[in-house]
């Protein structure tokens, strides 16, 4: 699942070169200090390489990358944004911060936004559209981007859980107008805390340059200090020291990625037999990143009683339900009550959603999982689930 397994020689020797090459931290300047190494747009490069996208602009966390590139999407004040019940609070945070104002919506059977209940949730007042491919699996991005095309309105991708997984012949996350990416400590790779905003459209991304730098144009006929301006931004710059870390983080992803896939797949073929379970939907064209695996049960009281028993012998959940509350807006009482809900009707608007979760389980899908204990978890995993039957 996560870099944070892998972290080892490669990251520290990235970090020493850095210290060999000067020790400048910072992403600007010190041109005689630096052996001519400017890591964070290495780390921008070789993550649009690897994407297949022509511009990536790193910056330092996920939650900066998203409203970055709300910002740089044309999203402001009284704005709507559209995105879904199920997303890390970060998305909507992004959002509050720019003034905005998120609309939530129900989640279909693939756990990501239901693009029936986007169409009815677009109003005269929606800047952007927010899919979120939630915990390794896409959205059913193409149907949302006809609609949003068909209203002329912008989808911004968060994608900061889903980094190696494929739509048809392309990587997830090059479809929408603009992608969001986060690298923090949990993440597919880490550079401890981090993003990136990535993008096709020349204007979004420079848009997204000047607003993370203070509105900086990066103007090379002057120097950075009586650099030209046209907006104000803020500070949502990444080091050059999470960039050393992520460009020796980005070389294991195809790794991690295979890793995943394999223990995914032996995790579901010896549970698939399993008659009171459904898996978690997976669009036709989406080959997910396979970092956990989600079932649900017939009713919340067994998927309640299935992590129960699951903890008893060890085996832990990943987000549904361990962190469900920072990752489901049914208990961001915090937010939804400054958009007109309150709990009831929050519930009733959402009960879907609620449903959907509430039944679900999600197991985290390790790359350094030992094959004896991968066998060990299905074998108790299957009487677990055999004794709720």
């Amino acid at each position: 699942m996560p870099g944070f397994e892998l972290v080892g020689i490669e990251e520290r020797n990235a970090i020493n070169e850095l210290f060999d090459d000067g020790g400048i931290l910072f992403a600007h300047g010190f041109d005689a200090m630096r052996n001519g190494r400017y890591r964070v747009r290495e780390f921008e490069r070789a993550f649009a390489d690897y994407l297949g996208v022509k511009y990536a602009q790193a910056v330092s966390s996920g939650t900066a990358a998203i409203k970055v590139a709300l910002y740089a999407a044309g999203v402001r004040a009284g704005d709507e944004v559209i995105t879904q019940v199920f997303t890390f609070v970060a998305t909507v945070e992004a959002i509050l911060d720019l003034g905005a104002i998120p609309v939530f919506v129900n989640i279909d059977d693939t756990l990501n936004m239901d693009p029936n209940e986007l169409e009815k949730a677009i109003t005269s007042k929606t800047k952007a559209i927010m899919p979120v491919h939630m915990l390794g699996t896409a959205a059913r991005i193409d149907e949302i981007v006809a609609i949003a095309g068909r209203y002329g309105i912008k989808v911004i991708d968060d994608n900061c859980e889903a980094l190696g997984a494929e739509w048809g012949n392309e990587k997830l996350g090059v479809q929408s107008d603009v992608c969001t990416w986060s690298f923090d400590a949990g993440k597919v790779i880490i550079t401890g805390e981090g993003g990136m905003v990535t993008t096709n459209d020349e204007e979004i991304y420079l848009l997204a340059r000047e607003y993370h730098d203070h509105g900086h144009q990066y103007n090379t006929k002057l120097p950075r200090g009586r650099d030209t301006k046209r907006i104000y931004g803020f500070n949502y710059r990444m080091t050059e020291l999470q960039a050393a870390v992520g460009i020796a983080q980005l070389k294991k992803l195809d790794y991690i990625v295979t890793k995943n896939r394999e223990h995914f797949a032996r995790f579901y073929n010896g549970l698939m037999e399993i008659k009171n379970i459904k898996f978690r939907t997976i669009p036709d064209l989406n080959n997910p990143l396979c970092d956990c695996l989600i079932f649900s049960l017939p009713e919340k009281e067994l998927a309640d009683k299935c992590v129960q028993l699951m903890s008893e012998k060890g085996i832990g959940t990943k987000n549904v339900p361990d962190a469900i509350e920072w990752h489901f807006a049914k208990y961001w009482d915090h937010i939804y009550s400054q958009l007109g809900y309150t709990s009831t009707t929050f519930d009733q608007k959402f009960r879907i959603s609620t449903d959907l979760l509430a039944r679900s389980v999600a197991l985290p899908i390790m790359v350094k999982m030992p094959a004896d204990l991968i066998e060990t978890r299905i074998r108790d995993l299957v009487l677990i689930l055999k004794s709720l039957d």
